[in-house]
């Protein structure tokens, strides 16, 4: 049996500039007729740039840095969201991905439908959501409500049922974008128990998040990103005393 890992070696994601330059019809006619000025063209976005990242069975990893630094797209590159340009990566072990956790709901079907449907999209089999719908279902606390179309839902409830699917399902490397919030205040604590339940629980975590006291909390391991590089790696309490001096000189500047 493999040890669960991740790795990645020379790892270069880029975003395709011609996604972002494409014109519709309309555009280009109001560009001709001089309604419109034209766009300017963008580059590619070079999000991660020659990645070097090994991550070993128990280390529950902290991703730290300023907005637009690649965060989220490493864990997307990781959950094979976003191919790559060049590079390898491999990746031993299931996993189990916690960001856009509204993803994959119909409004026009019920709950418990939707139990089913974003359980099918995280991979679970329908024996495994069968076994797991009931339980899904209690922590909601949803109740009757479960039976009714979720275009009747409020917010907080539509995050109570998107929280308790994404949060049931087994997986050996967690992928965690943010701690999600669930709700109102009085759903609130029993949500972060059971976060923390899943983060001990993993056998590999790689957690983004802006939190840095729930970084130096829950993990052994941070890394700084800058711009798709990573520029510190090492103990969560010293990166995070750097990562704060580093944003304090930006400040500064």
């Amino acid at each position: 049996m493999k040890k669960l890992h991740i790795y990645m070696d020379n790892v270069d994601m880029c975003y395709p500039s011609n996604v972002y330059n494409a014109t519709t019809l309309k555009q280009e006619i109001f560009s001709y007729l001089k309604l419109e000025k034209p766009k300017p063209l963008l580059k590619d976005v070079h999000a991660l740039k020659n990645f070097t990242l090994h991550v070993e069975q128990g280390e529950r990893l902290g991703v730290i840095g300023h907005n637009g630094s690649g965060k989220s797209t490493l864990l997307k590159t990781i959950a094979g969201i976003y191919p790559i340009v060049s590079g390898d990566i491999d990746v031993q072990g299931k996993i189990k991905a916690l960001f856009d956790i509204g993803l994959g709901f119909d409004l026009e079907s019920t709950g418990r439908e939707n139990i089913v449907y974003r359980g099918l999209l995280l991979g679970a089999s329908p024996q495994e959501i069968e076994a797991k719908t009931k339980e899904i279902i209690d922590f909601t606390e949803l109740g009757n409500f479960i039976d009714f179309p979720i275009k009747s839902y409020s917010s907080g409830m539509l995050v109570r049922l998107a929280f308790a699917v994404s949060t049931s399902l087994s997986g050996e490397i967690l992928l965690l974008d943010e701690v999600v919030a669930a709700g109102d205040a009085a759903f609130m604590e029993k949500a972060r128990k059971r976060m923390l339940d899943l983060i001990y629980q993993a056998s590999i975590m790689v957690f983004v998040t802006h939190d840095l006291a729930m970084a130096e909390q829950v993990c052994n391991r941070v890394i700084m990103l800058d711009h798709g590089n990573i520029v510190a790696d090492g103990n969560p309490k010293e990166i995070i005393k750097y990562y704060k001096n580093h944003m304090a000189k930006k400040c500064e500047d």
